[in-house]
Parts: C-alpha cells; sequence; structure tokens
C-alpha cells in the first residue's frame, strides 16, 4: 500500500456475529444507489456476499453489486464519489471484470460498504448470487464457510488480499456444484 492510501485501506478482516442490521443498511444503500446509478443500471442492485446471508457471520461490510450497461462511466463515479463512495481502480482492485468502490465510515478508518460494479451478463454477476444462494440455501455450507472465515481472519486477517486469496478454492468448489 501506498503512504496515500486510506487508513480503511489497512483495516483488518475481522468477523463478527451476524447482525440483522445488515440486511437494513443494505436496503438503505440498495435504494440510494438505484437513484445514483439508474441511467447505468441493467437490472436490480444485489445484496451479496457474507452479510447477505442470514446468520452468518462476517466481516460488517455490506457487499452490494450492481449490473451495469457500461462498466467505464466516468460520471457513474463522479455521483458515487459526491455520495461517499471510493473508487478502487483496476489497477490496485486486480479484478478487471468490475469497478470497486468502498464506502468508508465517517471517521474514514472503517469500510461500511463495498460496491461491486459488474457488466451486465458477465459470469462474475452469475458467481455472486449463485454463491449467495448456495450459503442461504445450505446450512452446513454457510457453517464451513464461516469456520473457514474465522480461521483465516485469525491467521491472516491484517492483508486482506490473503485473507480473500484464501477463500478461493472454497467458493470455486461451491460454484463448480452450482447450476449457472
Amino acid at each position: 500500500m501506498s503512504e496515500n492510501a486510506p487508513a480503511w485501506a489497512y483495516e483488518r478482516a475481522e468477523i463478527r456475529p451476524h447482525d440483522p442490521q445488515w440486511a437494513v443498511r443494505a436496503q438503505t444503500e440498495r435504494e440510494n444507489l438505484t437513484r445514483l446509478l439508474a441511467p447505468w443500471l441493467a437490472d436490480a442492485i444485489e445484496h451479496v456476499g457474507s452479510t447477505a446471508v442470514p446468520g452468518l457471520a462476517a466481516k460488517p461490510i455490506v457487499d452490494l453489486a450492481a449490473p451495469v450497461t457500461d462498466l467505464d462511466a466516468a460520471a457513474a463515479g463522479a455521483r458515487l464519489a459526491a455520495d461517499g463512495w471510493s473508487y478502487v481502480p483496476p489497477t490496485l482492485d486486480g479484478r478487471p471484470w468490475r469497478r470497486f468502490f468502498v464506502k468508508p465510515d465517517p471517521t474514514g478508518q472503517r469500510r461500511e460498504a463495498h460496491l461491486h460494479l459488474i457488466q451486465a451478463g458477465h459470469e462474475r454477476w452469475s458467481d455472486q448470487i449463485r454463491f449467495r444462494d448456495a450459503l442461504r440455501g445450505d446450512a452446513e455450507l454457510a457453517r464451513r464457510y464461516e469456520d473457514l472465515k474465522r480461521q483465516l481472519s485469525q491467521d491472516s486477517g491484517h492483508d486482506r488480499e490473503a485473507y480473500t486469496e484464501g477463500k478461493a478454492a472454497f467458493v470455486a468448489n461451491v460454484l463448480a456444484r452450482t447450476v449457472k
């Protein structure tokens, strides 16, 4: 990370017990983002990730995915910035299939939400939904995922990329077993 990186960029990946307020926060953000991104949305914004799975412990960061018609719409980025979202360029994000934004809390120290802009029709869109739905539909699978995340948080929570990479094989295995 560079010296100019915001404090939230160094935030430790800490797993917390499920909080029903995550769904409330997600709905509020979805409504606001639907208004902000209306010219570019191809379909509804989805609450994805672990905070979208009732009962699952997670990092207390709401993940939202928005299917867009134009992945590089500069005006969308300007609207998001005016609403407090910070853009993470693809060169830093390392995931060229999306445009990634972080909404920090008022202190700027912690992340409140992530926004994944994904080109409508891209396979990563359906992957996000299928993985979320697989966890929602299988309590044992969700428990195993939670156990993995807790272990990764303990082992590499200080390194968010290592934490995310540590989940990759689990996610790929689940996706390989679900129907597209």
